[in-house]
């Protein structure tokens, strides 16, 4: 049985069975968000039908339920990305804010005028708009790390930019928006050797390699819980416990505090002491199913099937006359980022969507990169365990009608 053409996996996600516009859905946006296994859907729906409760707090039954359910996803996630303890596995919304809360609570209290952060050329946008805001405040400096016309870093100017005024260096280790898989493990190394502490975007990684904090040696690193087959609304951020106790909390409010006084409160004990507030316990819950689901298939065969589909989909678009591919490193997870000569990306999304192919237009929140490339936009197709030969097949003829449509 070829794998690009009988999906086993995709029965397991409802959306994916859907008919769009009269066609069968082919959805090719799993960058932006995957969809959701129903083992996921079903037990958050369980949490909220039958066990309905806060955590951290009741001595009845359904709250120490969902209290065991919320820390067991902590668990499950530790053991994911190998890290050496629980409490430095910190839930938050997303990405976006494990990036905020180190620019919050360790760039502002510890880099000091003149200090430099540098990110490359590839970074989403929440990647740098908050060390932006922390550099403005402090004084900082940033620099950017080049990157080559095939999307790859340019790893002998990257180390030329390591000087002693580096204090972090911050890195996606998938791009977003050309899917080059980046030599993080290298990049940490080099910058440890100078004193800089390393921040990794693992939004686009998570779910597509085996993310190990202890292989990496890695200071921080964040990722989503809605690009791993989970829900949205919860995050991740991992970093070495030495920094987490240094760290001043990211919030004030229930759960992060020990004693109260007016005149004094001391913090709870990691990971609570970043964890303010009753969190999002339905998106904690589903978040430990998803990474059920994900151990269950196991990340080596979603990233041979992802692998095999992307081969495939780069060689069909490949052939199509005037399609240009943006994105061609070597190292590359499952994301096709294109344009088609004398055709605005926008015009292509909308004419495809009436083939039943959902894909990406835009930036990508990544306009500095689209700049270096000299487009407003690109199309995205981006791949996941669901989908098949057929998708990409469906997409390849909706692209024809389209190039057919304007000629």
């Amino acid at each position: 049985m070829s794998i690009l053409k009988e999906n086993p996996y995709r029965k397991d996600f409802p959306v994916a069975e859907q008919v769009i516009n009269g066609k069968r859905l082919a959805y090719l946006d799993s960058a932006a968000t995957t969809l959701k296994p129903l083992t996921v859907i079903d037990e958050m729906d369980r949490y909220y039908r039958l066990e309905t409760s806060n955590v951290h707090r009741g001595l009845y039954w359904l709250s120490e339920n969902a209290t065991n359910k919320f820390e067991a996803t902590r668990d499950k996630l530790a053991k994911l990305i190998n890290s050496p303890d629980r409490k430095q596995v910190i839930f938050t919304k997303g990405t976006t804010e494990s990036i905020n809360l180190v620019a919050q609570c360790y760039v502002r209290p510890f880099l000091k005028e003149g200090d430099e952060i540098l990110l490359s050329q590839m970074e989403h946008h929440s990647n740098i708009v908050p060390w932006q805001l922390a550099a403005e405040e402090k004084k900082l400096k940033i620099r950017v790390i080049p990157i080559n016309q095939d999307g790859d870093i340019i790893y002998e100017e990257y180390l030329k930019l390591l000087t002693d005024k580096v204090k972090l260096v911050s890195v996606v280790y998938v791009s977003n928006a050309l899917g080059t898989i980046n030599p993080v493990k290298d990049m940490i190394q080099a910058a440890h050797k100078i004193g800089a502490k390393v921040f990794v975007d693992a939004a686009q990684a998570i779910a597509h390699t085996k993310v190990d904090v202890q292989d990496l040696d890695v200071d921080f690193l964040g990722f989503s819980g809605h690009k791993m087959f989970g829900p949205t609304g919860v995050g991740v951020l991992y970093a070495k416990e030495e920094l987490l106790n240094q760290m001043p909390p990211y919030q004030g409010g229930g759960d992060m505090i020990d004693v109260v006084t007016f005149e004094k409160t001391t913090y709870n004990n990691l990971p609570h002491k970043f964890e303010a507030g009753t969190p999002s316990i339905s998106a904690v819950i589903g978040l430990g199913t998803a990474v059920d689901y994900i151990n269950h298939i196991g990340i080596d065969t979603i990233k041979k099937v992802e692998d095999e589909l992307l081969a495939y989909g780069t060689k069909k678009l490949s052939s199509i006359p005037g399609l240009k591919i943006y994105g061609t490193a070597k190292e590359k997870a499952s994301v096709i980022s294109f344009g088609i000569e004398g055709i605005h990306p926008h015009d292509i999304a909308t004419l495809i969507d009436k083939e039943g192919v959902a894909i990406r237009t835009g930036h990508h929140c990544a306009q500095p990169l689209m700049q270096f490339l000299g487009v407003p936009a690109t199309c995205r197709a981006s791949l996941s365990i669901y989908n098949n030969q057929a998708d990409i097949d469906q997409l390849y003829a909706g692209l024809i009608k389209v190039k057919s449509f304007f000629e």
